[in-house]
Parts: C-alpha cells; sequence; structure tokens
C-alpha cells in the first residue's frame, strides 16, 4: 500500500492506493462506489487479469484517503486524473462499481467497465420522499440537529465535507456524459438490485454508442459473485491496442 499526496484547487489531498502486477505496461484503474474503499474492489480482482498493472484508490474522503473539501463528481474525476498524472501512468481500462462508475466515464478511457454504475436519477419511493418533506419543514424551525434520523444510510457519521459531497452526487443526472462517451463500454448489472436497478443499467447501455450489456444474478455487489465472467469479458473485449 502506498500513498500520493496532490493539490486540486489549493486543498490538498492525501491518496491512498494499492498496485497490483507493477511490472505490467497496460494499466487498469479500479474504482470504488460511494462509501467504499479499495479493499472490496480488490477482493473481487485482485488476482484476475494478470496482463495488467491495476490501480486499486481510495477515492477522497473514503478509506484512507482524505477529503476536507466540498466536492462534485466532475471534481473526483480532475483529482484522479491528477492522481495518475503523478504516477505518469494512462489507463487503458477505468472500471467502476455504483459512483465509481460516474467518475470512471469522465476519465475517457478505451475501455470502459460499468459495475451497477450511479448516475440515472430514479424516482424516489413515498416514504423516502415523506422522510425529505418532514425534515425540510423541522429545519427552519430549529430542528436541524435531527438530521442523522432523516440522512440516507450512505450519509451517516460523514463530515460536513464529505455530506454535502453526497448531496452534490446522490442525484446527479449523468445522461449526458454517458451519451458523450466514445469509450469501448463494458455494463456488467445485478438484476436484483436496488440501489442502481437493472433499467437503468439497461439505459446507460443505451446512451453508449459503443457497448454491451450484461445482467447478472445478485445485488448491488454482484462483481463479487461473478468477478471471473467479468474478468474474461475484459479480457475478450478490452484488449490493449
Amino acid at each position: 500500500m502506498a500513498s500520493k499526496e496532490i493539490t486540486y484547487k489549493d486543498q490538498s489531498f492525501q491518496l491512498s492506493y494499492e498496485l497490483v502486477n507493477p511490472a505490467k505496461e497496460a494499466v487498469l484503474l479500479v474504482l470504488h462506489g460511494w462509501g467504499s474503499n479499495k479493499e472490496i474492489m480488490k477482493q473481487a480482482f485482485g488476482k484476475l487479469l494478470p496482463g495488467y498493472k491495476h490501480i486499486y484508490l481510495d477515492m477522497p474522503g473514503f478509506g484512507k484517503s482524505s477529503n476536507e473539501m466540498i466536492l462534485n463528481t466532475e471534481d473526483y474525476a480532475n483529482i484522479v486524473q491528477l492522481f495518475l498524472d503523478t504516477l505518469n501512468v494512462k489507463p487503458q481500462i477505468a472500471m467502476g462499481h455504483s459512483f465509481g462508475g460516474k467518475v470512471s466515464t469522465l476519465l475517457n478511457t478505451e475501455c470502459l467497465v460499468l459495475l451497477s454504475s450511479a448516475g440515472i436519477v430514479t424516482e424516489k419511493p413515498w416514504s423516502v420522499k415523506v422522510k425529505i418533506a418532514t425534515f425540510k419543514l423541522l429545519k427552519p424551525l430549529g430542528f436541524a440537529k435531527i438530521r442523522q434520523l432523516f440522512v440516507a444510510p450512505d450519509a451517516q457519521g460523514m463530515s460536513h465535507e464529505m455530506y454535502e459531497t453526497f448531496k452534490n452526487v446522490v442525484d446527479e443526472d449523468f445522461e449526458d456524459s454517458f451519451s458523450k462517451s466514445k469509450s469501448k463500454a463494458l455494463c456488467f448489472w445485478g438484476k436484483e438490485d436496488t440501489a442502481t436497478p437493472l433499467y437503468t443499467g439497461e439505459k446507460i447501455a443505451g446512451l453508449i454508442a459503443n457497448s454491451e450489456f450484461y445482467p447478472l444474478d445478485g445485488d448491488h455487489f454482484f462483481f463479487l459473485k461473478h468477478a471471473d465472467f467479468i474478468a474474461n469479458t475484459i479480457t475478450q473485449h478490452c484488449k490493449d491496442n
């Protein structure tokens, strides 16, 4: 495990990362989802795809990487690109799970691997709508301290900066970014995913001109069960040019 310090908009970030197969020239960047870290991604793919140098990165505010700044997804992509420039590498493949899928899309790599990517705005359940309306009603009356009763599980226990970042990214509409992608995209999805439902994956695959869609059994973390299939598909379709 290693770390790199980079500066973005006059703010310092200490980024934790790990390399697998460091002697290889072709590079695979792997990005985790919201509230996760590099370890779960390495658990899935660290022993696969031996032809690539793997870079597993804790994005700012997750795992062992720092963040004291309110960010959006474009900021994350800019920070990741600065990190890659510091390492002097250009990934052939960017793989991203959930939130990491949005960041990966903005990196414009030759091959893009999306694992139940976020980015399509979904209709909120009625119970969530009621919570939001209640919180907005109570906040002006001085009840803001009860925020923890209303925030989503993904936002529990966050710093102010990360909570504001979460609000920036949670309902981002990324349809335009997907439609502009020039990458060869492999879209893998969990059929029982409730965080990023299967239909959102079908929509993303339809928006990216050069894409393949693979629905697989499982929930939001389906890739833990299907890592071999995903790796084999990457080997077939994302050959180094």
